[in-house]
């Protein structure tokens, strides 16, 4: 490990599928702040990576960290208490050639895809997909929230996090067979543990 004195980079990959505002208040402000507080080092930015069509792959916060001894067990920590993902790393320019990579992440994420142009013009002129959202909120209290979204040209995904993707599919089941703005609807892994 390196000297406490010297600044090394690092890039916290976070799978998690929010917009930029929905990363710096669950993430990077508050980190900023804890790094600030105990001399560990700063963010030097964020970012987005999208896929071709335009959703959210993952976000990611970039780090100049001191201590790493210290630092790095510090901002995994930090991170998992504010919720990250199963599958999330932190990866650590050790120098020009070499990375460390150290794996973190507590909770799993699933994503629910709603068919926006196959299903009868009359569910999409009566149905609202903000009383879905309500539903499923109050379906998944204790177990899971969602923390995005996004809109593509042929269907709209919800993106949940929770302890649990089975828990939180098998709370949401026998609604999404009920309600017609959830016919075929796809359920996606967004982390690895996640089914």
């Amino acid at each position: 490990m390196k000297r406490s004195d010297e600044i090394t980079v690092a890039y916290a990959k976070l799978l998690d599928r929010i917009m930029p505002t929905e990363r710096n208040e669950r993430y990077e402000d508050p980190l900023q702040e804890a790094l600030e507080l105990r001399g560990f080092g700063e963010i030097t930015g964020g970012g987005t990576m999208q896929q071709k069509n335009g959703e959210i792959e993952y976000c990611g916060i970039d780090l100049s960290l001191t201590d790493l001894d210290e630092s790095v067990p510090f901002v995994c920590r930090f991170l998992e208490e504010r919720g990250a993902a199963k599958g999330s790393r932190l990866e650590i320019s050790t120098d020009a050639k070499n990375e460390r990579v150290v794996p973190f992440g507590v909770v799993e994420g699933i994503g629910i895809y709603f068919d926006g142009v196959n299903l009868p013009d009359e569910v999409y002129r009566k149905c609202d997909v903000n009383v879905v959202i309500e539903e499923f909120s109050r379906l998944l209290e204790g177990e899971g929230e969602i923390r995005g979204h996004w809109q593509g040209p042929t269907e709209t995904a919800l993106y949940l996090y929770g302890g649990s993707g089975a828990k939180m599919w098998e709370l949401l089941a026998e609604y999404m067979e009920s309600h017609p703005l959830c016919r075929g609807a796809r359920v996606m892994p967004i982390t690895p543990e996640a089914d």
